[in-house]
């Protein structure tokens, strides 16, 4: 059975029950039936923090999709929990809600680009408070990060929200707003697509966890803008590192 993607719907859940389904003594590493713990991709790192059960306790240092399953690599130093064996999980959850706040406004930056270039993001990355876009623009002048910046923060300051929706995927490959963000590139084994809606702003396919409004994004500083070649940019970008708003893990 797969690993049921607990963090698909909920981004906001950071402690959990659940089963261990299967374990890799090699690996040092656990599969659960459920998990919140995001596994990687399109450019989100992993989720760390812990994994609780009888008699044990170990770090959760890495996670990552395999065939079906979500594995969870422990700390090699702790025990390994037993298949059957109920356990807690439980996300880190300040370094989560900052990955969730610095992905929301990757994307707030994507739906400017695009309103004002019409231009598609070719690549992205990202960490906790930082991350980065590229973009198919043929110039770069010395106002782009100003502009790009004073953009993003009036977006922000719309709080506009931010929707969760799934899609079929014959009806997103029919859908002109999804074009923008390369849908073209998820793997077409993925049915439906999971689609990231910042209402009235941007709208693309996406794995990832993010807030439910650009308001908790916070204010966006530009920290660099590069030249990747001909008819490739690059903006940078960072959110100031904060507590958690109204939720303590």
């Amino acid at each position: 059975m797969a690993t049921r993607q607990l963090f698909a719907t909920d981004a906001y859940l950071h402690a959990f029950e659940a089963d261990v389904a299967r374990c890799d003594a090699d690996a040092h590493r656990v599969a659960l039936d459920r998990s919140a713990f995001y596994p990687g991709g399109g450019g989100q790192p992993h989720d760390t923090g812990e994994l609780v059960w009888d008699g044990g306790r170990a770090g959760v240092v890495r996670v990552a999709r395999d065939g079906p399953d979500v594995w969870h690599w422990l700390d090699p130093e702790a025990p390994l929990p037993e298949p059957g064996t109920p356990a807690e999980g439980r996300v880190d959850w300040r370094r989560r809600y900052l990955l969730m706040r610095t992905h929301t406004a990757l994307h707030v930056l994507c739906g400017v680009v695009w309103a004002d270039y019409r231009v598609a993001v070719t690549g992205g990355n990202m960490k906790p408070g930082e991350g980065r876009l590229d973009f198919r623009l043929d110039a770069m002048s010395a106002d782009l990060g100003r502009w790009a910046e004073r953009r993003v923060n009036e977006e922000v300051a719309h709080a506009r929200r931010v929707r969760v929706d799934f899609v079929d995927r014959d009806a997103a490959a029919r859908d002109p707003a999804l074009i923008r963000t390369r849908a073209d590139l998820v793997p077409t084994q993925i049915d439906p697509l999971r689609v990231i809606d910042i209402v009235g702003l941007d709208r693309q396919a996406d794995g990832g966890t993010h807030v439910a409004s650009t308001s908790e994004v916070g204010r966006v500083t530009v920290t660099r803008t590069e030249s990747k070649g001909a008819a490739n940019k690059r903006i940078r970008l960072a959110v100031d590192d904060r507590e958690p708003a109204g939720v303590t893990g």
